[in-house]
């Protein structure tokens, strides 16, 4: 399978549990942190919860 790239962009500060959650499941911790992931669709449905704290890079 081909990989993904994600980047956190935004603050996870005032985001509910379960978005924090989502983004430590993914490895993110930090702004501008980058993790790279498997094309799956467990992690494709975690992006897409979070998709306004982060960002795909292909």
């Amino acid at each position: 399978m081909s990989t993904i790239k994600i980047k956190q962009i935004k603050s996870r500060i005032g985001a509910p549990k379960d978005q924090k959650r989502t983004l430590d499941a993914l490895g993110l911790r930090k702004i501008n942190h980058v993790v790279e992931h498997e094309d799956s669709p467990s992690i494709l449905g975690m992006i897409e919860k979070v998709r306004h704290l982060v960002v795909v890079i292909k």
